[in-house]
């Protein structure tokens, strides 16, 4: 029988969706959590997708096949990030190499329906994309394009994936001043949207009508 499961790297353990999964099998939950935490020791960190080949009729684990994380982790891992954008357009979580988007479909080419690894590459493009990470200082989506037409095929082809230091300087000061004017920028729509929203109310107080006096004081008034 097998079971595909998503773990983290080293570090898998007991709970809810793990014991209605090897429960009913009967096995020794324990002993399987160990032995997946010695096979994935080495992705520490990474959400690490296994199958456990378990025999049904001795309840014991015949294999355990790992394969490699998924290129978002490896791309998360890679650029140190915890997370991605979540507003692409507005916000860019990292600034990555063309060496370092070269070694992760490097990693994940065997594991990907890529006849070579510029195909590869063009999907690890893709994942930066929804991520929201530049790639030489550029949107993904532009780089894909570059890609396309050849501009990184040298790259490609000699497989490079050691970034200089100054190279890796140069890109980090560039995403800390485009960071900077990122936050810049956010914070000031805010202080826009909330300048909007308060003459908006201002506006509505100064329309409401204004509320009718009790009849008792109305026929006073007329009285004098």
């Amino acid at each position: 029988m097998k079971i595909k499961l998503l773990v983290e790297g080293g570090n898998m353990k007991p709970g809810p969706a793990l014991s209605q999964k090897l429960g009913p099998i009967g096995v020794n939950i324990n002993q399987i959590i160990q032995k997946v935490n010695d096979e994935t020791k080495n992705f520490n960190g990474l959400k690490v997708p296994v199958e456990l080949d378990i025999n049904i009729s001795t309840k014991e684990l015949d294999e355990i096949n790992v394969f490699s994380p998924p290129v978002s982790e490896l791309l998360k891992k890679g650029l140190g990030i915890e997370k991605g954008s979540g507003i692409q357009k507005k916000v860019q979580v990292a600034n990555a190499s063309i060496e370092q988007i070269i070694l992760v479909a490097k990693t994940k080419l065997p594991n990907l329906l890529c006849k070579d690894l510029k195909a590869a590459v063009k999907t690890v493009i893709g994942s930066c994309v929804s991520l929201g990470i530049l790639i030489e200082n550029k949107p993904a989506s532009e780089v894909a394009k570059q890609v396309e037409a050849g501009k990184y095929d040298l790259e490609i082809q000699e497989e490079k994936t050691e970034v200089s230091p100054e190279k890796k300087a140069k890109l980090e000061k560039y995403f800390t001043k485009l960071s900077e004017a990122e936050e810049k920028k956010i914070k000031q729509e805010e202080a826009e949207k909330e300048a909007l929203e308060k003459e908006a109310e201002d506006k509505e107080v100064e329309e409401k009508p204004k509320e009718e006096k009790p009849e008792e004081t109305k026929n006073q008034e007329e009285k004098k």
